[in-house]
């Protein structure tokens, strides 16, 4: 199943991407879909669901029917960084022992087409397309072994980070990752049956129609039932949780000379199976 959340910005209903494109409603369902909605039961109950009697939703997802991000009322947005040899070595840094991990807040989630503001400041804006798991059971303490059942489902996501605040100020990467508009997250919730092996999927990441990133998943350094199992160890976690798995190379401040958004820009990202994002960049406001 294809989940997603549709209308305008803080009014998303829920709803099922039918096989033909068209979106039909859940509301009627479920509230929405956060956590509580998110769970094994409850994703089976929808299953079990007749799609043809879910009534039609007018126009076209991502045309004339904004999407918002795919989960509501997340409660911890989880990254892992520096999970791809090569994307490590393009920034000069050493494949890290154990996961990163850091945070984006959740004020950063939008929607997977709205716009992308830079933030006052900046100098340094870049992209990075991401593999975005969402939580459906929680837990603490994890076995890798079990780790997939606690799985809703997988996204796209578009970690963009504000390279200066990440690494050129004091404290953590937190500051430079979770700005306002820096967590697109969607199209779509694409449950695991739906996705399949999710350890081979394309993603890319193209920026004013230049093709930037270009790699696979199959190339983490820490797989997903890992990082589940791991991330595990230091917080609960909870229904609806996101963890943003890590990028491949070809980010912006890879380039030689380094790239950065400026604002004017059209981001155009994706992975297999998991849909589009197309974001336009605002620039800074003085």
């Amino acid at each position: 199943m294809k989940f997603l959340r549709y209308g305008p910005a803080g009014q998303e209903k829920p709803g099922l991407l039918d096989s033909n494109g068209a979106v039909r409603d859940l509301s009627g369902v479920i509230g929405d879909l956060s956590g509580a909605d998110l769970s094994p039961d409850k994703l089976a109950k929808i299953a079990e669901i007749d799609i043809d009697t879910l009534a039609v939703v007018k126009g076209t997802p991502q045309k004339d029917l904004r999407l918002g991000a795919c989960v509501a009322g997340t409660g911890k947005f989880i990254c892992i960084g520096l999970n791809y040899a090569d994307h490590a070595a393009e920034t000069g840094a050493q494949i890290p022992s154990e996961p990163v991990i850091f945070n984006k807040w959740t004020s950063a989630i939008v929607g997977p087409d709205d716009d992308v503001q830079i933030p006052r400041g900046s100098v340094k804006t870049d992209w990075e397309v991401e593999l975005g798991v969402v939580i459906g059971k929680g837990g603490s303490y994890i076995d890798e072994a079990d780790a997939l059942s606690h799985v809703a489902g997988f996204c796209v996501i578009n970690d963009v980070s504000e390279r200066a605040f990440q690494i050129e100020r004091e404290g953590t990467w937190d500051k430079g990752k979770g700005c306002d508009t820096f967590g697109p997250t969607g199209p779509w919730l694409v449950t695991p049956d739906e996705v399949g092996d999710f350890d081979s999927l394309g993603m890319w990441c193209d920026v004013d129609g230049k093709r930037f990133q270009n790699g696979y998943t199959s190339t983490m350094v820490y797989k997903v039932p890992f990082l589940i199992s791991y991330c595990s160890q230091f917080m609960s976690l909870q229904p609806g949780d996101i963890i943003s798995t890590g990028t491949p190379p070809g980010v912006g401040m890879g380039q030689k000379p380094p790239v950065y958004l400026k604002g004017g820009e059209v981001m155009k990202l994706g992975i297999d199976k998991l849909g589009e994002q197309t974001q336009n960049v605002r620039g800074a406001v003085a």
